[in-house]
């Protein structure tokens, strides 16, 4: 991921220099194993503790010869050891290094995105509860349906927020596994006791069947949660990119003293944040396509997995956790209109409360096809900017037949559709 939307924690993790950290860790742990089994001596695990150092400009240099990423750590590392570096990787195949070190720095990464969806979670029921009864008109297909407020739209977003994060706590248990079971997966040339200890100390589980390399399905698991959580954040997004329009603006991104928004129209403020997050959403929905292309390897193994894996790896989990962070600081100081709210409320000179007159008209023993028709009749009219809606449905007569005065004054109360958010919001709080 470029440096624009990444940030430290989550790129540290991505670095050739914690990758070749988690490799020497996987061979030092192997080691540590193999001497308790006493099939190598402990003097040569402590050699390889004491001495063992690696160089990325050696390593590089090395494979530039070998065309081998683990060999030429290998030999880097066997470089600083010396005679007993001759025990490392000692029954191994390069998968087993190569797999488990990438759950390592999966499982590392994935705390982070849990932590950041703390973060948005909390900001996201904060502006909950602080606009629980906060009247806004609702929506379907981009025009005026009935009211709502704005904290249940938040609310939603939170329920939806904290589903992303368990499919997310779910991948990770996918992907917490180690193999260190030796050429195509057999452990003909190691003792399965060695993957157990190494599950033990770098926090994995021992993969049940790995073919020398780990199933692939665990990571499409994993990309697919990445991938609907980029969704749900591109859904917010959009909301909040619909809700600060010129014509709209019931909610606007925070605009910063000095902020500027246009470089030919000094009156702009733009919801730039939440269009930047649009566009990376659909760059990390692109990499589940490839994650479960992987899944269909070769027999017990080949390598196509691996170059795409190199990139969707860290785009996906430094594009996440950027994304996350950004939304978080979106929702906590975004700036909310509830007047302009309630003017767009009021826009449709009454047409929002249709359905309530429609069904109070049935109660009155009208069939629902008249009531419908009786109502729609009279909604067009407003569309057609002949007055309100109550003052048109107090001049037709047949509406006044089924309908008095008094009955249509109760049913133009905004209150009704307040009436069961807070059972709304028990069942989410």
């Amino acid at each position: 991921m470029i440096p624009r939307y990444s940030r430290p924690e989550m790129s540290a993790i991505w670095s050739d220099d914690n990758k070749f950290k988690t490799w020497f860790e996987i061979e030092a742990c192997a080691c540590e194993a193999l001497a308790k089994l006493g099939q190598i001596p402990q003097s040569a695990v402590d050699d390889i503790r004491t001495k063992g150092k690696f160089d990325k400009k050696r390593i590089d240099e090395i494979e530039a010869e070998v065309k081998h990423d683990v060999i030429a750590f290998l030999t880097n590392v066997g470089e600083n050891v010396g005679e007993s570096a001759r025990y490392m990787h000692q029954g191994m195949t390069s998968s087993d290094v190569l797999d488990t070190s990438f759950n390592m720095r999966l499982t590392q990464s994935v705390d982070i995105l849990l932590k950041d969806m703390d973060r948005l979670l909390a900001a996201l029921k904060k502006r909950a509860e602080e606009h629980k009864y906060t009247l806004c008109i609702g929506r379907s297909h981009g025009i005026h349906a009935e009211p709502t407020t704005f904290g249940l739209k938040m609310l939603g977003f939170y329920a939806e927020f904290q589903r992303d994060k368990e499919r997310l706590e779910a991948a990770r248990k996918e992907v917490s596994t180690c193999a260190i079971s030796g050429a195509v997966g057999t452990f003909a040339t190691i003792d399965p006791r060695v993957e157990q200890y190494v599950a033990e100390k770098l926090g994995l589980t021992p993969e049940p069947v790995s073919t020398q390399v780990i199933p692939r399905d665990r990571y499409a698991a994993l990309f697919a949660a990445v991938g609907i959580t980029a969704s749900s954040i591109e859904r917010l997004a959009v909301e909040i990119r619909h809700l600060q329009r010129t014509e709209v603006r019931e909610a606007e991104e925070y605009f910063s003293a000095g902020q500027k928004g246009s470089s030919a129209m000094p009156h702009k403020r733009n919801p730039v944040l939440s269009e930047n997050l649009t566009g990376l959403a659909r760059l990390l929905r692109s990499y589940v396509i490839p994650a479960m292309e992987n899944v269909a390897l070769w027999h017990e193994r080949d390598i196509s997995h691996s170059s795409n894996e190199r990139i969707i790896a860290p785009d996906a989990m430094i594009g996440l956790d950027f994304c996350l962070n950004r939304l978080a600081g979106i929702i906590e100081k975004l700036l909310i209109y509830p007047d302009n709210m309630m003017a767009n409320l009021n826009r449709l000179k009454g047409l929002i409360f249709s359905q309530r007159v429609m069904l109070a008209m049935v109660d009155k023993g009208l069939k629902r096809e008249d009531a419908y028709k009786l109502t729609q009749r009279n909604a067009m009219k407003v569309w057609a900017g002949e007055g309100t809606f109550k003052d048109l449905l107090e001049s037709d007569a047949e509406v006044m037949q089924t309908l008095s005065k008094e009955d249509l004054e109760s049913l133009f109360d905004l209150s009704f559709y307040t009436k069961q958010i807070d059972f709304i919001f028990k069942k989410v709080f």
